[in-house]
């Protein structure tokens, strides 16, 4: 059965009562208790968002999102009564996509599950996007190679353009069907925050972007510290940057924000 929520969380009244409310809203949910009951509910069942607790009562919540992560890329919301910044570094830094602090308001959370789950259904549809186009092409390639009324020197295909149709020029490039940036003919690979993060910074690339303006973009509204901010422009430069202790790319304005510097 697919469901678009799963929480995992020790407190079974908390997580039946959050269940119950995202229900009521059309966010089909379901709760197990603990970090093995999840990895069983998942290999009979698919879900789109998990939010997960870091005290269960059989070990760490960051134990079972690094599990997580080793076969699945959804998004992993953390909920904790956890206050300190370094369980947000850590919970962000092991896979997590955000952090919620208890005692959490149901209308809040329910808000953020669903810019969540829009996005998830965005990539999808990017996703199938590409796959039909990819499958197209492959078919005219075909077509054009069983075609022997070409002229010669006419090869019939796109010299010139390589497999991810960039030209020789595009030094960088989003793609956003892949959740990856090609940078200098490389695919890196992002997770969905990230990219959403640096694609922010793209639309606004060489002019400084507040951090107001990236909380609004990338989160959807203004209930993040700086530290997750933080994490996610680190993760960035370790996949981007050729020394991420000397960034060349993203560039820090302190106090302010960040810019993405591309030449022209």
């Amino acid at each position: 059965m697919h469901y678009n929520c799963l929480i995992v969380d020790d407190e079974t009244d908390l997580a039946k009562m959050t269940a119950e409310y995202f229900n009521m809203f059309e966010v089909s949910t379901a709760y197990v208790e603990s970090g093995e009951a999840c990895f069983a509910f998942l290999k009979e069942n698919t879900v789109d968002l998990i939010l997960l607790d870091i005290n269960l009562g059989d070990g760490l919540g960051f134990e079972v999102c690094k599990r997580i992560r080793r076969d699945l890329q959804l998004p992993i919301l953390f909920i904790s009564a956890r206050q300190s910044d370094d369980d947000v570094l850590v919970a962000l830094s092991v896979g997590g996509d955000d952090y919620v602090k208890k005692p959490y308001s149901l209308s809040v959370l329910l808000a953020k599950v669903k810019v969540n789950l829009k996005r998830v259904e965005e990539i999808e549809k990017l996703k199938t996007g590409a796959e039909t186009k990819a499958a197209t092409h492959t078919m005219n390639d075909g077509n054009k190679a069983g075609n022997s009324d070409s002229t010669p020197g006419d090869s019939g295909g796109t010299a010139g353009n390589n497999s991810d149709g960039l030209s020789g020029d595009d030094m960088f490039r989003l793609d956003e069907a892949t959740l990856s940036v090609i940078r200098n003919g490389e695919r890196i690979p992002l997770k969905a925050k990230e990219f959403a993060l640096l694609a922010c910074l793209y639309q606004h690339k060489n002019t400084i972007v507040k951090k107001d303006v990236l909380f609004d973009e990338v989160w959807g509204d203004a209930f993040f510290s700086d530290s997750t901010l933080n994490v996610h422009i680190r993760k960035l430069r370790e996949k981007l940057e050729e020394n991420p202790n000397n960034p060349q790319l993203i560039k820090t304005v302190w106090g302010t924000g960040y810019y993405l510097e591309l030449k022209e």
